[in-house]
């Protein structure tokens, strides 16, 4: 069974440390989806990739609305953050 994410933290340079229940802390850099444009251009706002950073959909998500309403939010796959992204070393966790 896989871990369930059960907290976020954005960071500075568009990263976001994302909490697993299994203890580990795991980082996105949602840099290459900023690029990507679109609906993802919205990240680039510090309003909107610091203040509506949250866990939605039981993953990292971005409320766009303000209205957590699970449809307008941009979320990333759990599968993706805990097999594609490094873990963040104890002593880098704040």
């Amino acid at each position: 069974m896989r871990p369930k994410i059960y907290g976020v933290q954005p960071k500075e340079n568009r990263l976001v440390h994302v909490f697993f229940d299994d203890g580990y802390v795991r980082v996105y850099d949602a840099n290459m989806l900023i690029q990507r444009g679109g609906i993802f251009q919205q990240l680039d706002d510090d309003i909107i990739f610091f203040e509506r950073c949250t866990v939605m959909n039981g993953t990292l998500a971005w409320d766009l609305t303000g209205q957590r309403d699970p449809e307008e939010c941009v979320d990333i796959c759990p599968d993706t953050i805990f097999e594609r992204c490094p873990i963040v070393p104890q002593d880098q966790i704040a």
